[in-house]
């Protein structure tokens, strides 16, 4: 097994525990990253705005010590840190800013994720709003711009619509 490295690592939790998890880690001086996003859900008699989790069961912790990171597995609701073979998944501060910038943008909508799979398409460089220079690949389906953001370290994709102006031809 590696050693650990200061940086950002992916905490793998119960499901449902998320947001437990993360206040325990606040509560512990440990800074951590739940990214949500707000979507509507469809009641029977009302359409209510909900945060929903962009990464279920996953809690990224930003790690200064090898203490840190074996400490935040005694949260209850924690279970393991994410691996990929050996190596524990961990997120560059560029990774962690994109995920960041595409939850800040009003103008991003449809935000989804998923395994990582490659389409076929154009890659674009996004030329106007808060996520001007962010590189993605431009999926046309139904109509609309869909971006795909690579997330390598942790083999996901998020997918968003964006208005077809903020894309440089």
């Amino acid at each position: 097994m590696k050693s650990i490295h200061n940086g950002w690592y992916v905490l793998y939790v119960k499901c449902h525990h998320e947001r437990k998890v993360f206040d325990m880690l606040g509560y512990l001086s440990i800074k951590a990253f739940l990214p949500t996003i707000q979507v509507q859900s469809t009641r029977t008699d009302r359409k209510k705005s909900i945060q929903k989790l962009l990464f279920p069961s996953y809690v990224f912790v930003k790690i200064n010590s090898s203490l840190d990171f074996y400490k935040t597995l005694s949260v209850n609701g924690a279970c393991m840190y994410i691996r990929f073979g050996m190596e524990y998944a961990k997120v560059s501060d560029e990774e962690m800013r994109k995920i960041e910038l595409l939850l800040l943008n009003n103008d991003v909508t449809e935000v989804e994720t998923h395994v990582e799979e490659f389409s076929v398409g154009d890659f674009k460089t996004i030329s106007y709003g808060s996520l001007k220079g962010l590189e993605c690949e431009v999926l046309n389906t139904n109509n609309t711009n869909k971006i795909v953001v690579r997330i390598d370290s942790l083999q996901k994709n998020i997918t968003a619509t964006i208005p077809s102006y903020y894309l440089q031809n």
